[in-house]
């Protein structure tokens, strides 16, 4: 996105209470991250540093400071899924998509996340894959999943 559309949509929340996060918001939702080009016009639109406008970006978990996979893995680590096996499912899909948490596979497929809770913690472990969660994944499940999310890319 050029530097004059980053203005614009900064432009369009700056007035709001609370801007910043408006604006973190609608940057990423335009472009499914927040770039670094970003922060110091956040930061003069709305006379704050740049450490805090960083600070608020970092923080969040929500937000992403690089652009991700074209599709991001969420494995639950929340007491109730690592009660049920989400860390050896965890590290099966590290193996099987080949990158580590906050990682993007090489082919630019995946994106994997930890997530601390997923609100399904009677069918865990859990996962979410984009905006969807699936419940008691094993291993043998994710790769049906991953094979499925391949094959539609082809």
């Amino acid at each position: 996105m050029s530097t004059p559309a980053l203005q614009d949509l900064i432009s369009a929340h700056a007035g709001l209470p609370g801007a910043m996060l408006p604006i973190l918001h609608a940057i990423q939702e335009a472009l499914g991250y927040v770039p670094p080009d970003a922060i110091p016009l956040i930061a003069t639109a709305l006379n704050r540093s740049r450490a805090e406008v960083h600070g608020v970006l970092t923080f969040y978990p929500t937000f992403r400071a690089e652009p991700t996979g074209r599709h991001v893995v969420q494995v639950c680590r929340g007491e109730a899924c690592l009660a049920v096996g989400a860390e050896g499912l965890a590290s099966h899909v590290k193996r099987a998509v080949g990158c580590d948490d906050h990682q993007t596979s090489a082919d630019g497929a995946v994106t994997l996340e930890p997530v601390y809770c997923l609100g399904n913690c009677a069918c865990g472990p859990s996962i979410r894959v984009d905006d969807e969660v699936k419940g008691r994944v094993d291993q043998a499940s994710f790769d049906a999943l991953l094979a499925e999310l391949r094959e539609l890319e082809s």
